[in-house]
């Protein structure tokens, strides 16, 4: 017999990692609005023709077209797709399998201004945050303000659909810099917080991972550390690494273990080198994008949710493998030529660096079909859009 299925929806090198777990298996994998490259997997089949936002993703699921995926497992690989889950929770659940939710705690940390008041509410050390709903707030604030600073959007998915390939979140240096920023946003009709931006080197970031399962219990533990972003110092990952890193685990639970939060969860911290201390930076309360160098490590998080989900038992490993790296290739090239300019790494040191055995996100050899359909689509975005005029005498 065919095992049940899984729906992923959204994500991108997330859901590939998941398909490559469940599909060799068996599993049918069926993504929902994840990235084109995701689709080419020889493990996954995509749903074409449903646009990228929330209200078009549930009404597929609730739809007739949907049928056929009746008793899947239903899992969220975006913020989008958490924000699917939560609305229609009770009306999936009739038609889906579901895992593990605390819907308060799941909304809580969607919303990073919930999330950095539940740290707090919890003992979690945090940078300096103001929050700021309009610009009377700003004005009563700005004396207390710390330079740089991040004006960070309170839900990071409508932002990134509102300005793609623009991070996260805009990092300014100055009041000038920091009008223009929030004036932006506001403008684009977001909802905003201001965090101080901790100083230090990529390297001083680290995330825990793991999944709280039904009766309130973490299941698995998982420590890594950045090594570079693209940008550095505000970008995206681009090179992590396996690592036991002290405090992180006790930090991260008591944000958790605080809000009630079940299910998986990624939370991301930052050592001030300036007190000691470990900073909340986010939490992710889904699978996270880096999910491929934790299942490289010897943790099958996708399989153990999945099995879960159902209620069939299973269990991880309790070590994984240390000093496994995760690298971007392209991206991390653009990060050392952009720390090459500010004096920051010479080729060297980027070299030696790399010198060491690689996971990569997409490139699989049993599974070569996503690595180059992203490649080809990079190339695509690349070229000209219009040809220059022809100049005769």
């Amino acid at each position: 017999m065919t095992p049940p299925g899984v729906v992923l929806l959204g994500g991108d090198t997330n859901a590939l990692a998941i398909a490559r777990s469940l599909g060799p298996r068996g599993i049918p994998v069926t993504t929902l609005g994840a990235d084109d490259f995701v689709g080419r997997s020889r493990f996954a089949r995509a749903v074409p023709g449903v646009p990228a936002d929330a209200t078009a993703w549930a009404e597929h699921l609730l739809g007739t077209a949907a049928t056929p995926l009746h008793g899947s497992v239903l899992l969220a690989t975006s913020d989008t797709g958490i924000t699917v889950l939560l609305r229609h929770r009770e009306a999936l659940a009739e038609r889906f399998v579901l895992d593990a939710c605390e819907p308060t705690a799941q909304a809580a940390m969607l919303d990073k201004l919930a999330t950095y008041e539940a740290a707090r509410a919890a003992g979690v050390p945090t940078p300096r945050f103001w929050r700021v709903d309009t610009p009377d707030d700003l004005e009563r604030v700005r004396d207390e303000l710390v330079y740089p600073l991040i004006v960070k959007p309170l839900f990071s998915h409508e932002y990134q659909r509102l300005f793609a390939g623009r991070g996260k979140f805009r990092s300014v240096g100055d009041p000038a810099g920091l009008d223009g920023a929030y004036g932006d946003l506001a403008r684009a009709g977001l909802s905003v917080m201001l965090v101080e931006k901790i100083p230090g080197d990529d390297d001083r970031l680290c995330s825990y991972t793991t999944y709280v399962d039904a009766s309130g219990r973490p299941t698995v533990d998982y420590t890594k550390r950045m090594v570079r972003r693209r940008p550095p110092g505000e970008g995206l990952g681009c090179y992590h690494l396996t690592d036991h890193v002290p405090g992180v685990r006790d930090a991260a639970l008591r944000l958790l273990t605080g809000v009630g939060l079940r299910g998986p969860a990624a939370v991301e911290f930052m050592h001030d080198e300036r007190d000691g201390v470990l900073k909340l930076i986010e939490c992710n309360a889904r699978f996270s994008a880096a999910l491929p160098l934790m299942v490289a490590a010897g943790l099958d998080l996708p399989y153990h949710v999945y099995r879960r989900a159902l209620g069939l038992p299973h269990e991880l490993p309790d070590r994984y493998r240390l000093g496994r790296r995760l690298l971007h290739p392209t991206d991390d090239l653009r990060s050392f030529l952009a720390l090459r300019r500010a004096g920051r790494m010479d080729a060297a040191a980027w070299l030696a660096s790399l010198a060491h055995r690689q996971t990569f996100p997409v490139w699989s050899p049993r599974d070569p079909a996503p690595a180059l359909a992203r490649a080809l689509a990079r190339a695509a975005r690349a070229l000209p859009t219009t040809r220059p005029s022809r100049v005769t005498a």
